[in-house]
């Protein structure tokens, strides 16, 4: 047991001692300020903005960006598409294979367009190299690019500035954070064990005397952004939990900081570009506190294990079941909390033989998006919950419902509601109809609590943009692929809307100067204020949903 906390505590150790160093570099770039990759990225940077006519200076309104992200986005996701649905004639396909079915493929351009990369199928014997490469990995990239766009813009709107242009911005997040990570990431990878390489699968014997087909290919620059720009979608079926894209120990531990560091980071850059970093600190010692009481949860729960299974034993034994046995249960726990935390979405074990506690805290996770959130995204749902925060206290207070200066009035209320109320609309309505009809519709594996646990966790985990599942789920059918598509959808453009009308909306107030009476929003006090405000609606909204999944399914076993 003491083994295992301290490589959690390690690992944790690690992300508090990158996080200055990250997010003062994030904001030289987004700030434009003088950085050490200037001399190589700045003339690739003029060749992209002259190929697309993209004025570097001119700022854009809330709706231009908006209008930017979805045209842009919308055409990657065609893009993509036909690369699919035309896989069976293009090069790099050395296992001879046709396109999928239209709807998965409709579904697939879909999560990797949005960031989630939730997968109703398994890599290695669906999608050839060439749509592996040049499809699924380049919106690795271009998704993450988005969201971190729109979370600076968001950031900018806050603090009264413009809210930039969202190609320069698209452009500045790959070329400067998620491109030259990616190249150092894939090479330590390499160097780690993971295959990079466009040979067919390989054909061995083994000690039996059997035959064996081994699926390989460019593992490791595709598992590097999976993790950096919090994608999840695995090259493999069973993803992080495949030997060939995390095989050892220090690759778990590689890849598990890497699937944080945008997301903890950002938090620290949003302090020093609103001037207050001990607000941006604050905030992040609120998440790490909330994040290190869930990895407890979990890994608790992993580590007493299942009491039936005791029961058989005589003894207590940590829950093995779904885990390598390189992981361990410590660090499936940690990656668990960590990956739904991030919406990230790999996986290094199956979240489907979690404890309840696990069950608890991956859905939890899902639901608040802000522990650590999504890839830029979650950051900005952040600072939603901070303003209904400043609304809420200031009403009850007295006090002058202002943010950073600005007064926060129906408009921003109005918007700050809508983005928070889209999420349980696109997970809750959807799992009622597939949970009605389980031998029409739902392919549901386990009955009972965890069953219900499972529809809900499909949903979540599309509409977070998160994209794990609890794997239970028979979901390569056309209702699976098409109403998860529908919940991929409204979780991540509906949000991204309204965020940057609501940033628009801060930037074009004129500041009011601060008085005795402006409730200030960098103390401890209304930090954990703002925490209670987060944990009480995330638990009134999914409670019910919660006490008949988890819950409820942890107090049967505890029966036993």
């Amino acid at each position: 047991m003491l083994q295992g906390f301290i490589q959690i505590t390690l690992t944790l150790g690690i992300l508090v001692a990158i996080v200055p160093f990250f997010g003062r570099y994030m904001a030289a770039v987004y700030l434009e300020e003088r950085t050490f990759l200037d001399g190589g990225c700045r003339p690739i940077e003029r060749w992209i903005y002259q190929i697309g006519g993209i004025s570097s200076w001119e700022s854009m309104t809330g709706w231009q960006y908006a209008r930017a992200v979805l045209i842009s986005n919308l055409m990657m996701g065609i893009l993509v598409f036909l690369i699919f649905m035309f896989q069976g004639i293009l090069p790099l396909n050395s296992t001879g294979l046709e396109a999928p079915s239209w709807d998965l493929a409709l579904h697939t351009a879909i999560s990797f367009t949005t960031n989630t990369n939730q997968q109703h199928y398994s890599g290695e014997t669906t999608f050839t190299y060439a749509s592996q490469m040049f499809a699924l990995g380049f919106l690795m990239f271009t998704s993450a690019g988005t969201g971190l766009a729109v979370a600076i813009a968001f950031i900018r709107g806050l603090t009264g500035r413009p809210l930039g242009n969202f190609y320069v911005d698209l452009t500045r997040s790959i070329t400067r954070i998620l491109l030259p990570i990616s190249v150092i990431g894939a090479i330590v990878l390499l160097l780690a064990g993971v295959p990079e390489t466009l040979a067919g699968p390989a054909t061995v014997t083994t000690l039996e005397g059997a035959t064996q087909t081994l699926a390989r290919g460019p593992v490791a620059h595709f598992e590097i952004i999976k993790e950096l720009g919090e994608n999840g979608g695995g090259f493999f079926g069973i993803n992080s939990a495949h030997p060939y894209e995390n095989p050892n120990g220090f690759t778990n531990l590689v890849e598990t900081v890497i699937m944080v560091s945008i997301p903890a980071s950002l938090i620290y850059t949003y302090g020093i570009i609103a001037g207050n970093k001990k607000q941006g600190w604050l905030l992040f010692w609120m998440i790490f506190i909330l994040y290190v009481a869930l990895i407890a949860i979990t890994a608790v729960g992993e580590y007493y294990g299942n009491p039936l299974v005791n029961n058989l034993l005589g003894s207590s034994t940590p829950n093995l079941e779904g885990k390598e046995v390189r992981f361990g249960w410590a660090q499936t726990a940690l990656w668990a909390v960590t990956t739904t935390g991030t919406m990230c979405g790999a996986v290094n074990g199956m979240h489907d033989s979690l404890m309840p506690t696990g069950g608890f805290s991956t859905l939890f996770n899902l639901f608040l998006q802000i522990i650590w959130g999504g890839q830029g995204t979650g950051t900005a749902y952040l600072f939603v919950f901070l303003i209904l925060t400043v609304f809420l206290t200031g009403l009850m207070v007295g006090r002058t419902p202002d943010f950073l200066g600005r007064k926060i009035e129906k408009r921003e209320i109005v918007l700050a509601s809508v983005i928070l109320l889209v999420h349980p609309i696109a997970i809750l309505i959807p799992s009622a109809i597939a949970i009605a009809y389980p031998e029409l519709l739902g392919n549901i594996s386990n009955p009972g609590f965890h069953g219900i646990s499972q529809v809900v966790y499909e949903y979540a985990s599309a509409a977070a943009n998160n994209g794990s599942g609890f794997e239970g789920l028979g979901d390569d059918t056309l209702w699976w692929n098409l109403s998860t598509s529908m919940s991929l959808l409204a979780g991540r453009y509906v949000p991204i809307i309204a965020l940057l009308l609501l940033a628009d909306s801060m930037a074009n107030k004129q500041p009011v100067p601060e008085t005795p009476g402006t409730l200030r929003t960098d103390t401890p006090l209304f930090t954990s204020v703002t925490a209670g405000v987060m944990l009480i609606l995330g638990l009134l909204t999914f409670f019910p949903v919660i006490a008949l999944g988890p819950l409820a399914e942890a107090f049967q076993l505890g029966r036993y």
